[in-house]
Order: structure tokens, then sequence, then C-alpha cells
């Protein structure tokens, strides 16, 4: 078994002592063979690897925190982000490394950014032999030759059976995600959902990299076959449909989640894509259904049956929130490079529950900036703990879990690339139409496929449009392919009045929510404010 790593960079090296057997950068394969004799999943059809991950089948935002230093004192959100004092950080570590103590341990040595210019070099530590496969699909692998010089700039050590002690380390739970930004190492424990490894990534660049002028974007990207100049980024929050709308068959798929848009384009932070499993069908997904048997895709959270292991993509029994992970290349249409140019459109996704909003509205740039900002969506069951059915909510940037830095930051670097690179800004709405959830019905995703199509080639901004009494943005009348009645929301309402009536309890939402930007805004943002 081959141990691919710089000498003068093991784990001892950095004084992590005392641990069993430590297997540095396996291939997959061997990461598979590992979990099994570790009994930690099942091998499933096509080579897959199946997991449940107890009882936390979730991200846990609320026990995420950031050590508050003299370096991150006045440069972090703290209205958003929870802190922890150095003592705590110090004392979780210690603890922690004591636990570690005699086990055995899994390491990866990534790049997060496709950029050469921008990236990271993270090494992930993972108790779970599956974790450190997870984590070897979602981020960027480097050459074999690449290893031998390797010096991670940050850590992460993720280790499930160590429980926090919240009265000793100052966190909330015994759960826990702990940044130190200075220290450029993160702790995760007490969960073994493995999107806190990649998501735990994601925050460490978001707070990094917009002072090199570089934004970062939870959101998917792709860009016209042959063309990749021709570039699109679409904003969302999980279950809004980045990965579904993304990974279209006649443009080239960048990535599916995580993004950076600097001076030369964009570029993925990411190597594979963590895509949502339930009612994931062939003839409306294939490519997404097909990586579910593919050899090394980790299935995650699934029911399947204990015989022939065929997963079962309806039954949410465990989670609504079932996903499945796997390289981007296991998607015929994925880019070489993960890299793309100025995005000519900025389109930003919303799963509106209340059934108001029209599927697809076009954006002023200080529109953009307004919904950016508002990041307004329902929170999809599953997704967090606790969220059982679409919950409407505000999520700023798209990404409020995510974000480090005043909201601010990142609206104004993206109003400036906007500006700066003339890009069209849509806001399209793949929640409800025909009535709030309960009574509506979702919006057919084969209409907001034909009118993101119609958007990207440039043919929908050459009709004809209509202004929105409630939010004063632009919405097309017609779009070939689509049923003109579907674009006009009010009027799939059986009940016109009920529909004026929820539009404006939404309104008055907005309003209320975005009087927390008005002090750090442009007046032109600011005149867009509705209410």
């Amino acid at each position: 078994m081959t141990q691919r790593v710089n000498p003068e960079h093991t784990l001892e090296a950095h004084g992590i002592t005392g641990l069993g057997r430590v297997y540095y950068n396996l291939l997959e394969p061997t990461i598979i063979q590992e979990a099994l004799a570790r009994d930690e999943g099942t091998l499933g059809q096509g080579g897959s690897f199946l997991v449940t991950t107890g009882k936390f089948t979730g991200r846990s935002p609320k026990d995420k925190h950031i050590v508050r230093t003299p370096g991150t004192a006045d440069t972090i959100w703290w209205d958003c982000n929870a802190e922890m004092s150095e003592d705590g950080f110090a004392a979780l570590r210690a603890d922690v490394l004591t636990h570690m103590k005699g086990r055995d341990y899994f390491v990866q040595d990534l790049y997060a950014g496709a950029d050469p210019a921008h990236r990271l070099d993270v090494r992930v530590v993972t108790e779970l032999a599956w974790h450190n496969l997870f984590i070897r699909h979602l981020l960027r692998r480097p050459d074999a030759s690449e290893l031998a010089g390797f010096v991670p700039d940050y850590t992460v050590i993720n280790c499930p059976s160590f429980k926090a002690d919240p009265a000793r380390h100052g966190c909330r739970s015994e759960v826990v995600i702990a940044m130190n930004l200075d220290a450029k190492e993160i702790l995760i424990a007490g969960t073994e959902y493995a999107g806190e490894n990649k998501k735990s990534v994601f925050t460490l660049l978001n707070y990094i990299l917009p002072e090199k002028g570089v934004m970062p974007m939870h959101c998917s990207a792709n860009h016209a076959t042959g063309d990749p100049g021709d570039s699109a980024v679409f904003f969302g929050l999980s279950g809004t449909g980045k990965t579904t709308l993304s990974a279209a068959p006649d443009r080239t798929l960048i990535g599916d989640d995580e993004h950076g848009w600097s001076e030369t384009g964009i570029f993925n932070f990411e190597g594979g894509c963590y895509a949502k499993t339930i009612n994931l069908s062939r003839a409306a997904e294939p490519e997404i259904y097909d990586t579910t048997t593919r050899f090394g895709t980790v299935i995650e959270n699934m029911v399947f049956d204990p015989d022939s292991l065929a997963l079962d993509f309806e039954d949410d029994s465990l989670t609504a929130n079932m996903r499945c992970a796997y390289p981007l290349d296991y998607i015929s249409n994925a880019s070489d490079t993960a890299l793309g140019g100025h995005p000519k459109n900025v389109v930003m996704l919303t799963c509106d529950a209340f059934g108001v909003l029209p599927p697809i509205a076009r954006l002023t740039p200080a529109q953009a900036m307004y919904h950016f900002l508002s990041g307004f969506t329902s929170k999809v069951a599953g997704t967090e703990r606790g969220v059982t059915e679409p919950e409407p909510t505000f999520s700023t940037c798209f990404g409020a879990p995510f974000m480090p830095r005043r909201p601010e930051v990142y609206g104004k670097l993206l109003q400036a690339k906007i500006a700066s690179h003339g890009s069209d800004c849509w806001l399209v709405n793949t929640g409800w139409t025909g009535g709030a959830y309960g009574t509506g019905n979702r919006m057919p995703i084969k209409a907001t496929r034909a009118l993101l199509t119609a958007a990207l080639d440039g043919t929908l901004a050459q009709g004809e449009f209509r202004k929105d009494p409630n939010f004063g943005f632009e919405v097309p009348v017609a779009c070939p392919g689509v049923d003109a009645a579907l674009l006009d929301p009010r009027g799939t309402w059986a009940d016109a009045d009920a529909y004026d009536l929820q539009a404006e309890k939404l309104v008055e939402m907005f309003a209320e929510n975005f009087g927390q930007y008005v002090a750090h805004i442009d007046d032109d943002v600011a005149a867009c404010a509705i209410g």
C-alpha cells in the first residue's frame, strides 16, 4: 500500500502523535477496502458505497464556530457566526488529539480551487475511511507527482466519535465545527454527516478570497459547449435546483455547488458533485441517476433492498436529504479544466413556497444585488436538522451559513463584477405555482429548463416583458415551449384575491428582512426595496 506524502509534512511532523495506523492519500479501491473492513457501509451496485450517517443526516449550522482572535475580531460577521474563545479551541484541540491516540486515521492532501492562482492546499484528516473517499471526490486531486512536495495551507480534522463538551469547549452541543483561521485548522466532531467536510472548506474560501478581489459563490456553473467564454452561474441554496439545472445536456458543466469569480473568469472550487437523490429518475436526470451505480460513488442515507442492493429513490424514511457524491468526470459533459469565462448570465434560483413569484424574471444590476442580499428561498426538508417541510427563509447571498464576512462584502463584489462584465441577471423560481405549498404544484422542470435555455441563448431577452406589480422586476409574457399562463402566477391561482393576499404577505417579509442592509448599501440598490 503506497503512502504518498511529503515526508516533511506528515501528521507526526506537525505534532499529532500517538495515532494508530495513518493512511496517506489512498486511492478509491483501497479506501473502499478499508471502509468495508471497518464495517462502515455496504458495497452497492456497480461498486458504489452505501452509508448511513446516524442521527445527523444534514448540516448543523448552529454548531459551527469561528475562533475570535485579534486577527478576526473585526472581520467576522458575528451576528451570523457563533464565536469560540481561543482557550475553548485550545481545550477542544487538546481533547480531540488525546481522543485520537491509538486510532487509525485517513489523510487526503487536496486542492480547493481549479485556478492555481487562487487555490488552497488542504489536508483533510478523517476517522472514517468513507469520509476520506467522500472528500477525495468533492475536492480536487493532485497528481501523484505533486504529492511529494505538497504542503498544506489549512488542515481539517474530522473525528465523529468525539463528543464536544459545551461547558469546557465553549460550544453549543456535542456536535462542533470549530474554525481557527489564525491557526489554519478546522476541527469537526460529533457528527458523521459528510457534508460538513466540504462546507467547512467552502466557508474558509469565503473568508480568504474576497481580500484577493475574488468573489466566492454558492452556485453551480456551466458554459456553452465549445465556448468557455459563454458561461453562466446559478446561485441557490440546497434544494433549489443548482445541480439539476446546471447539468444541461447542451452545455458543459463546470461544477454544481461552489465557485470563484476572479479577474480572469470563474473556476470551480471542487472536483466532484454532491447531488440530492430524492425522487431522482433516469428519465428526468439520466446522467446524475447513472452515477448512483458507478464505482466509488458514495450513496448517503438511501434505503436499499438488502438482497439486490437496488436503491429506493422515493423512500425518505431515513431523511429527505439523501445524496450521492461522485467525481465531476462521472458527468459526460463536465469540463476538463473546471474553468470558464466571465459569466454572460447570472441566475438566482429560489424555491418559493408561497407560490407568488413567476418562473423567471429579468433583473437590473441593482435588483440583482437586492435579491442576492435578500437570498429568499424555502429550506427544503432534510437539508438541515429539524426541517420537515418547506420553510420560507431569507439566507443572504444564498448561503448565509457559509458566509463569515458581512453580506455587503460579497454583495458589492458581485455588483462590481456584474457591472464590469455586463452580465444579464435573472431570478428563477423552482418552487410552487397555482397556490402555496400544500395547495399548488411544484414548478414543472420542463418549463424551467425551457425558460433557462431561452435566457442563456439570448432569445428570451428579445421578447416582450411586463413589469411585476409586487416586485418591480420584468417578467416575460411568452417563451417557446412554455405555457404562457404559467408566466403570470396570479392567473394560475383559482382565487386571485387569495394570491394578492399571499403576495402582500411576501412583500412585507422582503421589506422587513431588507431593513438590516439599508445603511450599508448604495442608493440605487436601496431604491429597489419593496413594500
